[in-house]
């Protein structure tokens, strides 16, 4: 190749990656300025970031991948507990084939911990495992069963949480698309993706509707009573 044309590439890719940076950059700029606006328009606190949420749950989307980062960190409460919203990043591959994935992560505390649960959307990548051998929890109601891919631990516990009640919530429009988790005394959900403001509220309604559908006698089993005097939502 000639020395004139590499140059001229050389030129090409330069300035491509100045616009790159430079839309970026007007894009962050603008994401946090709205994230700054919500968390004021709702009485919440924001944060840049917070690295203790990278570390602080091990199922999906987490514990994956490199450079892993949070950004745009919503702190509040809603129905009377702490919850927050925050943008989840992490890298995978190296050089050219370097890829960042984006999630969008809305968590509720619960007010006692709780045995594992993870609910993934059933999808084709799911099917596929199943029929090579990947296994799930599978439940009496077939709807339900299409919709959820379920993991958990051994024994009664899923199914004491999933009950006909709890599905049904589940199987609602605003569920669509999500990835539920219960790890320890969290409650969160994740979608792929940049954080979405508008989708911060129906997150978190989601989410607190769940909790409510939660037994109480699953509740005494971790020694917390719901209907105790004195006791949060």
């Amino acid at each position: 190749m000639p020395r004139t044309v590499e140059l001229g590439v050389f030129v090409i890719v330069g300035i491509v990656t100045i616009v790159v940076v430079v839309i970026s950059g007007v894009m962050a700029r603008r994401a946090r300025k709205a994230a700054q606006q919500w968390a004021a328009a709702h009485q919440w606190s924001w944060s840049a970031a917070d690295p203790t949420l990278v570390r602080r749950w091990s199922s999906p989307p987490f514990r994956r991948g490199s450079s892993r980062s949070t950004r745009n960190v919503l702190t509040g409460t809603w129905n009377g507990r702490p919850a927050t919203s925050f943008q989840y990043s992490y890298d995978t591959g190296s050089g050219k084939n370097r890829s960042t994935h984006y999630f969008h992560v809305v968590a509720y505390s619960l007010p006692a911990r709780l045995p594992w649960l993870q609910l993934e959307p059933e999808g084709v990548g799911n099917s596929i495992a199943k029929f090579f051998g990947g296994q799930d929890i599978e439940f009496e109601s077939s709807r339900f069963n299409d919709a959820w891919r379920v993991k958990g631990p051994e024994g009664q516990f899923p199914y004491d949480f999933l009950h006909p009640r709890m599905m049904q919530r589940l199987l609602g429009s605003d569920a669509y698309g999500t990835s539920i988790t219960v790890e320890g005394s969290d409650l969160y959900l994740y979608r792929s993706g940049k954080q979405d403001l508008a989708a911060i509220q129906p997150s978190l309604q989601l989410l607190s509707d769940l909790m409510d559908q939660i037994p109480r006698f699953l509740w005494l089993k971790v020694g917390y009573d719901p209907e105790a005097t004195g006791a949060a939502r």
